[in-house]
């Protein structure tokens, strides 16, 4: 976390008697003082008169939530620039009005390597005005954080920035600065490995994303009636082989049901067919008042309904997603259901608050093709089973019911002018929040 300072007293009255011993600077009490973090890789030396900086960073939610701690680390290291990513039309929804580093988002044109957009082409006119539209903007500093660089590194270039940090495989154009792309690294550390090149080191390793008041509010409007903890649940994933069967997550909903736990499903259009698998699964085990603990807000929620909704849950719990990631960064416990191989790259580093469920999965189920060879040059075959089948419905629930008994309640806020904001009686499956589906 940022380091912190507190307020120096002032200096005691000279006594009538000389002092025996020789006045020192009163000591920050260490009850108050952030500890430093160790430099992320290799520390660079700081760039000057940096004003304006532009971060390239596209793909997903969980992708730009990764990013966060290497953005706090070039506002702490340059605090009079102000930083621009450039990233998606989710980006953008997420930090529109939002406090915190990311000043302004402007949206990547559909190019290959850099984004792609369902039912869109790759216009070069369209990238030739995303880059004429920036020229004016005179970046001091553009850092690279969206892959290997064989697209993206060109893409920076472009911009015409004085300084240029990111990553880079070896087909890869240079930068000014470039860290090696190695696939097997935390997502999170391999930013802020970049970052720390371009002389920012890390302030905090944990992604935070500040959530609202009116945010906190929608969030627990939506909390069905009757219900003391909430768990919310995202059962997909863009990779199909990262998702857990949608009966297990059924089966845990019908178990915290019956505990009285309220449980709500997210999640955008493609995760309908799994909450219609899910409600199936409680209709039959789940009878009488417990029923109606249960409901969907899938494919119902725009992203800021949706970070409210995660942000008032006890525990998140989910598969390697968008969703699961931003849960943790607004401050709610979870438990996540991995495959090894992602838990390298993209797995919550405390267990205090997150729990990770693996599964060891070596070979393809259907094919046999080895998995753990995975990156930019591993071919992959064209099969989509779970990779995460293996992992039980009692070792999940386990960690859901043990978190629900050590996290801290989560069913109030305080509003702003110090109101208290109580869940909401109306039924949390009915109605749209906002206007645009939050997808991953």
């Amino acid at each position: 976390m940022p380091t912190s300072t507190a307020p120096v007293p002032p200096a005691a009255q000279p006594s009538a008697q000389p002092s025996a011993q020789p006045s020192v600077p009163p000591a920050v009490p260490p009850a108050t003082a952030a500890p430093a973090l160790p430099v992320v890789g290799t520390l660079g030396e700081r760039f000057t008169d940096v004003r304006r900086i532009a971060v390239l960073r596209g793909g997903g939610l969980g992708d730009v939530v990764f990013a966060l701690p290497a953005v706090e680390a070039l506002a702490a290291a340059y605090p009079e620039a102000e930083i621009t990513l450039l990233g998606t039309p989710l980006h953008r929804a997420l930090f529109a009005d939002r406090p915190g580093p990311v000043r302004h988002v402007e949206v990547l044109p559909v190019a290959p390597g850099i984004r792609d957009a369902a039912g869109a082409e790759h216009d070069p006119a369209a990238v030739d005005a995303f880059f004429a539209g920036l020229a004016p903007r005179g970046f001091d500093l553009a850092v690279q954080v969206h892959g290997g660089g064989r697209n993206s590194n060109p893409f920076v270039l472009r911009l015409g920035a004085r300084h240029t940090v990111g990553l880079a495989t070896p087909d890869a154009p240079p930068l000014e600065r470039t860290v090696p792309y190695v696939y097997y690294q935390h997502e999170v550390l391999r930013d802020l490995e970049v970052a720390a090149l371009a002389g920012a080191p890390a302030v905090t390793l944990d992604p935070r994303v500040a959530v609202t008041d009116d945010e906190r509010a929608v969030g627990l409007s939506h909390r069905p009636p009757g219900a003391d903890r909430l768990v919310v649940v995202h059962p997909g994933a863009t990779d199909p082989r990262r998702r857990w069967p949608a009966e297990r997550y059924g089966e845990v909903a019908a178990a915290l049901a019956e505990d009285g736990v309220g449980v709500l499903l997210v999640g955008d259009a493609t995760d309908l067919p799994a909450a219609e698998q899910i409600l199936a699964v409680v209709d039959e085990r789940v009878t009488g008042p417990a029923r109606a603990l249960v409901g969907s807000l899938v494919d119902q929620l725009s992203l800021s309904a949706l970070t409210g909704v995660l942000a008032t849950a006890d525990v998140v719990l989910g598969n390697d997603s968008g969703p699961r990631h931003l849960g943790q960064a607004v401050g709610a416990a979870t438990v996540g259901i991995f495959w090894f191989g992602n838990v390298v790259n993209a797995a919550p580093f405390g267990r205090g608050r997150h729990r990770v469920l693996m599964s060891f999965t070596r070979a393809c189920p259907v094919c046999g093709a080895d998995v753990t060879q995975v990156g930019w040059t591993a071919v992959r075959c064209p099969h989509d089973p779970s990779f995460v089948a293996e992992v039980g419905t009692d070792a999940v629930l386990a960690d859901v019911r043990e978190l629900l008994g050590t996290a801290p309640r989560r069913s109030e806020v305080t509003l702003p002018g110090g109101a208290s904001s109580a869940p909401s009686p109306t039924p949390s499956s009915t109605g749209r929040s906002g206007d645009a589906p939050a997808t991953r």
